[in-house]
């Protein structure tokens, strides 16, 4: 052989070796970028967001949700308000409680309100929980507020967007407790899954599971508990700030399931997420600031609008923020807001919503009484 065609040979090996030891170090550099968690972005408060109609004042604001269309709904309690906040005769200019259930446009105008007693379903006492299902039907649910001690308020309640009443499932005054498959008991949140139709709940103040229901009948379909275990409404319900996870839910407050098919469960005086299979097969679990006392720390979910879902935004309402973690790690990589009174602050945060631009809302309880806007910003 001569030199020539060795020297040929050598340089086509010595090439070959180095597309080889590329693609290598591309498929690592590939697999480092995927475990590295996804940037935070960075948001501005609107303090002109919602602009409310000319009147009307909100009391606690104690959901919120955003709908295909990019309109933010919300839940409030006309109830909450004091005596000194609203007109004592019909001549004054100011102020009337503003309806229970409101939908806005993204720039804050008022499109239409509604809710209360009517016929063939039991209004909720304690409005708490709103969903807007992606057929853009609206699910409530009631629970919290002074009637909590009561533990009757056993229901949730689907309408129209335009408040026309659909279905009830649960009796006021009827739960048997959390292996009860036809009532609630102050049931926290909703979250339909458009892959399966079906209405996940956070069953949640008094009960102690995640229940899942066929959203087109209201059927009750399947439970479970913390860890995937059979509530078992025995055991002992204290949180635990340390040690291993308690076994059972405390108060479970937040549902939301990503469109790849898991289950995040907002478990809120535990201070923690646990994360379940559609079926409710346990997967892993992430404590959030867990040596908090106050309120608790994982109340609500939302997760960012990209096709991967990269981020999970909980609301912490013990500390005043809302966590941004990489959802599929769940490393945190940023966080805003502050306990306080001024606007981008937070008295007593309730829940967290996103719409399809990124911008996070927000609902606040307690002395709060507010909803807010967070602008996500361009990146720098």
């Amino acid at each position: 052989m001569s030199k020539t065609l060795v020297a040929r040979r050598g340089m086509i090996l010595a090439f070959c070796a180095l597309i080889a030891v590329l693609g290598l170090a591309e498929r690592t550099m590939s697999r480092v970028a995927a475990q590295q968690p996804v940037a935070a972005p960075r948001y501005q408060v609107d303090p002109f967001w919602p602009k409310m109609p000319k009147g009307l004042i909100l009391g606690q604001v104690s959901g919120i949700t955003v709908d295909s269309r990019d309109h933010i709904w919300m839940i409030q309690r006309p109830w909450s308000l004091n005596s000194d906040e609203k007109a004592q005769n019909p001549e004054a200019e100011c102020c009337r409680e503003a309806p229970p259930v409101m939908e806005f446009d993204a720039d804050g105008n008022y499109i239409q309100g509604w809710g209360g007693e009517g016929q063939g379903y039991e209004w909720p006492k304690d409005e708490h929980g709103i969903f807007v299902d992606y057929k853009n039907n609206v699910w409530l649910s009631s629970a919290g507020g002074p009637r909590l001690r009561e533990r009757t308020e056993n229901m949730i309640l689907k309408f129209t967007r335009d408040g026309k009443f659909i279905f009830q499932v649960g009796k006021r005054g009827q739960s048997k407790g959390s292996l009860d498959t036809e009532n609630f008991n102050n049931a926290a949140d909703i979250y339909v899954y458009p892959k399966t139709n079906e209405a996940f709940i956070a069953d949640g103040y008094v009960n102690r599971r995640v229940v899942v229901l066929d959203a087109e009948t209201g059927k009750f379909k399947r439970m479970w508990g913390a860890y995937g275990n059979v509530p078992d409404d025995k055991a002992p319900n204290g949180p635990l700030y340390e040690g291993p996870g308690a076994q059972q839910f405390n108060l479970v407050h937040g549902v939301r399931v990503s469109d790849d098919g898991l289950v995040y469960v907002a478990e809120r005086t535990n201070n923690r997420v646990q994360v379940f299979s559609i079926d409710g097969k346990f997967q892993r679990e992430m404590f959030i600031e867990r040596k908090t006392k106050l309120l608790g720390t994982a109340f609500s979910i939302a997760f960012s609008p990209d096709p991967a879902q990269q981020l999970m935004y909980v609301a912490d309402a013990g500390n005043g923020k809302i966590h941004m973690f990489d959802r599929r790690g769940l490393q945190e990589v940023g966080s805003f807001g502050r306990i306080g009174h001024y606007a981008g602050e937070f008295v007593f945060l309730h829940n967290v919503a996103t719409d399809s631009k990124g911008n996070v809302y927000t609902a606040e309880v307690g002395t709060g009484r507010r909803a807010q806007k967070f602008v996500k910003l361009a990146a720098r």
